[in-house]
Formats: C-alpha cells, sequence, structure tokens
C-alpha cells in the first residue's frame, strides 16, 4: 500500500492519497482545491486517481474534489447518509454506512459517524495483503487528535437551528461505536491544531483507537447529557466564510482547476481601482504595516492564519487588491483559493511611488497602556475570542472579537481614545486597520497585547 498524508498548514487541513501498489490504483480522501500536488504524487508514483472521495460537506475550505474529478476522469463516491437536505447536488456515486470501496487490493468499510454534521462518514481501510483486519481509520471531523468535531457549526455559521443539541446526541451516539473498534487502528482525521472546526485539537497528524479512548477528553465521559453540555461549551467563533464554503462544496459551482496567476498591477490601474473604493489587503507583517501603510487599506499578515482572516473580513462578491512580494502571491493566491476567494483583481509589491501619502500606525506599549485603564475618556477594545476573554482579560476592557468587528462599529466610541489589544499583536493590527478604513482616527494599538500586559505586571492582580 502507498499512503501519503497532504497537510495544508494554513487551515490545519488534512487529505490522503492512498494506492494499491500491485494495480496502481489510487483513492483521494478530502482533496483541497489546489489539486496539483495530488496530479504530482500520480505522475511520479505512476499511479491512476480512480477514487474521489469525502468524509462530509466541508465548512473550513472548497474540496478540490470536483475539479480532481474533472481532470482526472476519475469517479466521485459521496456520502448518501444524513437525509434529503444533506445530499449533494451534483453527479456523483452514493456512499451509505456499511458499503465497500475497493481500491485494487485494498478496501475502505463506510462507517456513518453522524454528529459533526448528519452526513459524516468514516473510511475503514484494511490492506488486505497484509492482513484481514483494519489498519487505519480517516475519521474526517468526526474524531481528531485529542478532540472531536463540534456539533454546532451548522446552527452558528450557517444558520440552521436547532442543529447543535441533535448534532451533539449523535456524537455521542457514534462515539460509541468508535470505541468498538480495535484499539490498534490508527486514526487519521482531517484536521489539527489551530482548526475552528474543534475546540482542543492536537498537535500531532495521528493516533490510534486505544490512545482516544483513554487520552481524548471526549471519550471520558460516562453521562450523555453531560458529554453534550461539555461538548457545546467554550467552541471557537465560527468565521464568517464558513457559511459560504458549506454551500459551494453542495451544489454545482464552477470549477477551477488551475491556481490562478493575478496580475501585477502598475500604478495608473491601482489608483484607478482604489480611487472607486476597492478593498484593498495588506499582506506585509504587521511591523511593515505599522510603519507606513496606504489609507483604509486592512492588514492581514500573510502566515498561516492569513485565510482565516481573509475569509472573516472579505466580501465574496467584490473584488479586491493585495499588496505583497511577489515571492509571497503564489502562496497567497493559493491560500485564498482554497477557501473561493479568487476575486483578486491584483497585486503590487510596495506602497512606495503610489501617488498616495502613506500613514504610521499609533503603537503604544506596556506602561501607556498601564496609564489608560480606568479613564474614562478611553475604550479599551479586546478583540481575541470569547473563551479567551473570559478567562482573563484586562480590567474594564469591552469585548468584540475582531472577526465581527465590521459588523459592531456601533459598540466603538468615536468621542473617546480607542485602544486595541489581542493577545501578541495580529488580530488587533487586524482590528486597527479595519476601524481606520471606517473612520475611526483616535485609534491607539497595544500591539505586544495580554502576553506583554501578563509578564509586565508579575504577580499582581492584573486581570478582570
Amino acid at each position: 500500500m502507498f499512503f501519503k498524508h497532504i497537510y495544508d498548514e494554513s487551515l490545519a487541513q488534512g487529505s490522503y492519497f492512498i494506492a494499491c501498489q500491485k494495480t496502481k490504483e489510487a483513492i483521494v480522501i478530502d482533496a483541497k482545491r489546489d489539486i496539483d500536488t495530488y496530479l504530482e504524487i500520480a505522475a511520479k508514483k505512476n499511479f491512476k486517481i480512480k477514487y474521489i472521495t469525502e468524509t462530509h460537506i466541508h465548512a473550513d475550505y472548497l474540496a478540490g474534489s470536483r475539479e480532481l474529478a474533472a481532470v482526472t476522469g476519475a469517479s466521485l463516491y459521496l456520502s448518501a447518509e444524513g437525509g434529503e437536505e444533506w445530499q449533494y447536488e451534483f453527479p456523483h456515486h452514493p456512499l451509505h454506512d456499511g458499503d465497500v470501496l475497493t481500491v485494487g487490493n485494498l478496501k475502505l468499510e463506510v462507517i456513518h459517524t453522524p454528529g459533526h454534521t448528519p452526513e459524516s462518514i468514516s473510511f475503514l481501510l484494511t490492506d488486505c495483503p497484509a492482513s484481514d483486519k483494519p489498519s487505519m481509520i480517516f475519521t474526517g471531523d468526526f474524531v481528531f487528535v485529542g478532540d472531536v468535531g463540534r456539533p454546532d457549526l451548522l446552527e452558528q455559521a450557517a444558520g440552521i437551528k436547532g442543529t447543535s443539541n441533535q448534532g451533539a446526541v449523535q456524537m455521542w451516539n457514534s462515539l460509541k461505536r468508535f470505541e468498538q473498534l480495535p484499539d490498534y487502528v490508527q486514526v487519521w482525521p482531517a484536521h489539527g491544531a489551530g482548526s475552528a472546526c474543534g475546540k482542543a485539537l492536537g498537535a500531532v497528524p495521528n493516533s490510534t483507537v486505544g490512545y482516544e479512548k483513554f487520552q481524548n477528553w471526549a471519550l471520558q465521559y460516562k453521562d450523555k447529557d453531560a458529554f453534550v453540555r461539555a461538548l457545546l461549551e467554550g467552541q471557537p467563533e465560527p468565521p464568517k466564510y464558513f457559511a459560504k464554503m458549506k454551500q459551494y462544496n453542495k451544489v454545482n459551482r464552477p470549477l477551477l482547476i488551475e491556481v490562478p496567476k493575478f496580475p501585477k498591477l502598475d500604478k495608473a490601474q491601482f489608483l484607478a481601482a482604489y480611487q472607486k473604493g476597492m478593498t484593498v489587503i495588506d499582506a506585509r507583517k504587521k511591523e511593515d504595516f505599522a510603519k507606513a501603510f496606504i489609507p483604509k487599506t486592512i492588514n492581514i499578515e500573510g502566515n498561516n492564519s492569513f485565510s482565516t482572516w481573509a475569509g472573516w473580513v472579505l466580501d465574496y462578491d467584490e473584488q479586491f487588491m493585495l499588496v505583497a512580494e511577489e515571492d509571497q502571491i503564489e502562496d497567497l493566491t493559493r491560500k485564498l483559493m482554497r477557501i473561493g476567494l479568487d476575486n483578486v483583481f491584483g497585486y503590487i509589491e510596495g506602497i512606495e511611488d503610489m501617488g498616495i501619502a502613506a500613514q504610521a500606525a499609533d503603537i503604544i506599549g506596556y506602561e501607556q497602556m498601564k496609564a489608560a485603564v480606568g479613564r474614562d475618556d478611553v475604550q479599551i477594545l479586546d478583540v481575541r475570542g470569547s473563551t479567551e476573554y473570559k478567562a482573563g482579560h484586562i480590567p474594564g476592557a469591552d469585548h468584540i472579537f475582531v472577526g465581527v468587528l465590521q459588523d459592531h462599529l456601533d459598540k466603538i466610541s468615536k468621542e473617546k481614545q480607542i485602544i486595541l489589544h489581542c493577545q501578541s499583536g495580529v488580530r488587533a493590527t487586524v482590528a486597527y486597520s479595519i476601524l481606520r478604513k471606517n473612520g475611526f482616527d483616535r485609534v491607539k494599538n497595544y500591539a505586544a497585547g495580554m502576553a506583554d500586559w501578563v509578564k509586565s505586571r508579575n504577580n499582581e492582580n492584573i486581570l478582570a
């Protein structure tokens, strides 16, 4: 058997290329949208991708299954579980609980594992020439290393009311089935640490059924009601773009079979679009943005969180431009296309000589923040997640998560001095640029954030 785990660190998303080395037949599970990765593996190893499948209708990225099928001629096999409203709306072969996919001498048994979503399935793999016993299970967003898939996404992100509790109960039942598998079976999930599809995902890529049975918090509960409560508590904010992904991954959308190449803009092209109000995303490091930035541009640093924050901030129906170095563009393009943000007008390499006077951000340090606490003329705004804020925050700080800041500008004072902070500065810089874009001029950024605040205050009573 040939096995390859393909891992996208920007979305903490795993896909799988599995092949029978004797027959050269291959299957891909949970493909990302930039499919050249799988084509390169197939070409290098002389494999033929014959089957493509998914564990569920994904919310956190735009699956590349249909693109891969269009290029290779492989057959799509997708879940038919979960009821009528959870069916894929494009041609495919349906999969039900107990079905078996045969890939050369490999056997993948379909197990219906609802909880994260109603249609969720897992694949139990047996390498038949090696053993008649299963060796791996591909769990999608059902069981992670150290965690399980959140059942509240359909309600929180997609607005489908009443699904959270139902999904949590389904997760309980699915876990009981999972516990019956042999302890030695390897667990390969669709996500790792950093994904918003759970709240405590482990950093290692895989585990075993036996290890999860004694290490995974969700498998320690003996009471169903207590489990349901615990599963629904403390989940991170689901990114705004998740609702779009749920829709796009279900319907018969246009395909993008190659990584697009966005044009480098000259000064005239950039100015014309900028003056018409086109959104500009500045992907430079936050320190460079702070030194000088084009007014009304939004800073989303081009790191592993770039696609997530772009999905929070950008409108899928509007074009936008990038400020980025040329050697960043392919990486940023892939990160954007993986969540369906293809509407890029173009990019510029730097802000110099663009005919626009640059501004500098107003950054403050610990002493200035300390002096601001408790003042009536200052509004301290914590833009971290709600769980982080509840765990402890600077006394008197208001809370608006950066991802929803644009929807709550009415809660921010125009009369007071605004001081923003997050944990270490990245989210606060996004928030700073959003507020400046929307006409808030009295904004300062405590860019060192909570990490610096806690360190500097030592053992004093520093949190509310």
